[in-house]
């Protein structure tokens, strides 16, 4: 006989067969998917194979779409939005704390140049040296509007030190230059030379010069220099005062003595300048001037000295008998209305009658030119 029961259970066996494979197929499709609940309510819905592999399609395109969307709005959220908020906010407080006292620290730490003269070229026929780059060491605070001077204490040695000012009109001088023959600088040991301007090796520099705040017989602004280095200090100090007379402004003025050692002379000097309220563009300037005379060997240990030519010292004085009164000394004759130095060979040559014998200031030496008066073609006078 024909079993139906057996046919049956196979058609039943193979329904479930192929129900069950069916499902293991959606069910990997529901895991590509990210396990949405569109493949689950479809399972249950529908039996058909083909309506249930159109419908996992549909699952699988919109699972895709949803989770980009989803994901990267969240990362692209939160991450970027506290991470900046945070970062930014430790790096503003940090920054105005550390890095505007960095400057400031070094500035007040070294208000004044770190010179070490060994470094420094020899001198070579250029009476100076432009140092950082020619601008002033002046700190910000340093700079100010309010007149003032000060000068540093004399070193145990008797030296002079650094001499500050802020330079205005109040403190240019009001009445005549006074004398300062009562100062003797370390290492006055005053020669004279025919080589040399005015006779006398040394003048007794001012740092700070007497037409910027009026300061005459002042040890601590006093210094032991050779002429030449006076005369070279000039140009820089007539530009101070000519800026303040013209503008009214003020002039941030420093000047360092610099000692080699227990040197009782100067090797040379640094001067430091700035105007204030155009911030430099008047007046600027940062430089070292040697404190030398071509032509003549110092001693800078003791002040001694000797003409180059003879190739070793000489008595101080041996030239000559020029007085040490911090004055200029010439002879004039009044007739022929030349001046001479005092070691000129054409002096002994003057009659008596035509003979004046100047002792005097810059000022005065400037009104005999004025007069008419003339250098010497020999020895050259003044000059």
């Amino acid at each position: 006989m024909f079993d139906f029961k057996k046919l049956f259970g196979k058609r039943a066996l193979t329904r479930a067969l192929a129900a069950l494979l069916l499902a293991l197929v959606l069910c990997l499709s529901a895991c590509e998917g990210q396990g949405t609940g569109i493949v689950d309510t479809t399972v249950a819905d529908t039996s058909a194979p083909t309506e249930q592999q159109t419908t996992v399609a549909d699952t699988d395109t919109d699972a895709p779409t949803e989770e980009p969307t989803e994901e990267p709005t969240e990362e692209s959220t939160d991450e970027p939005t506290e991470q900046p908020t945070e970062q930014p906010t430790q790096g503003t407080t940090e920054a105005p704390t550390t890095e505007p006292e960095t400057p400031a620290e070094t500035e007040t730490e070294e208000p004044t140049p770190e010179l070490d003269i060994s470094n420094l070229p020899a001198y070579s026929g250029k009476d100076y040296v432009a140092l950082n780059g020619n601008v002033p060491y002046f700190t910000e605070s340093e700079k100010v509007t309010t007149s003032y001077e000060t000068y540093g204490d004399l070193d145990a040695l008797g030296r002079c030190t650094v001499v500050t000012a802020c330079c205005g009109r109040d403190l240019m001088p009001t009445t005549d230059r006074g004398n300062i023959s009562s100062i003797k600088p370390t290492g006055w040991v005053q020669a004279q030379y025919s080589i040399v301007n005015g006779g006398n090796l040394y003048n007794r520099c001012h740092l700070i010069g007497w037409q910027i705040t009026g300061e005459n017989a002042n040890a601590q602004n006093l210094i032991t220099g050779t002429r030449y280095f006076n005369e070279n200090m000039i140009p820089y100090e007539n530009m101070i005062a000519d800026y303040i007379k013209e503008t009214n402004n003020h002039v941030m003025y420093r000047v360092t003595p610099i000692f080699e050692g227990n040197n009782l002379v100067a090797s040379g000097a640094v001067m430091e300048a700035w105007s204030v309220e155009d911030e430099g563009d008047g007046v600027c300037f940062c430089v070292y001037l040697y404190n030398v005379q071509p032509g003549v060997v110092i001693d800078y240990a003791t002040g001694e000295s000797y003409l180059e030519a003879d190739g070793g010292p000489t008595t101080p004085g041996e030239e000559t008998t020029i007085p040490d009164d911090g004055l200029l000394h010439y002879v004039l004759n009044k007739s022929s209305k030349k001046i001479h130095k005092t070691t000129c060979s054409s002096v002994p040559t003057i009659k008596p009658s035509n003979r004046e014998d100047f002792a005097g200031t810059e000022e005065e030496l400037a009104a005999l030119y004025a007069k008419g008066y003339k250098d010497c073609g020999s020895c050259k006078g003044a000059h």
